[in-house]
């Protein structure tokens, strides 16, 4: 197999797996999505954001910019499940919008 036959091939591959990771995107977004609303109903009645929610959404967003760097060539590395979840920190931004 010549070269060129071998490189169509892989970015043949290649295009199957960012079509998947396309529709795990899609997915994401509700999750997303619910956990935003989950949190702010927990933050309106217990007045403080739920510490598990905040890692999940810092996590949740890495794992997006996995699909993103991959998606765009920025990455070879295929994100969850090939690769482990993301384990972030979540940052404490909330210091520049505290009353």
């Amino acid at each position: 197999m010549s070269q060129p036959e071998h490189s169509r091939e892989l970015l043949g591959l290649r295009l199957i797996w960012m079509l998947l990771f396309l529709f795990v995107w899609l997915g994401a977004q509700y999750v997303l999505a619910v956990v935003v609303l989950v949190q702010l109903v927990v933050r309106l009645i217990k007045g403080e954001a739920n510490p598990g929610l905040i890692a999940f959404g810092a996590a949740l967003g890495a794992y997006l910019a996995q699909i993103v760097r991959f998606g765009t060539f920025a990455s070879e590395v295929k994100p969850w499940p090939f690769a482990d979840w993301p384990a972030t920190e979540p940052a404490d931004d909330r210091s520049a919008t505290a009353p």
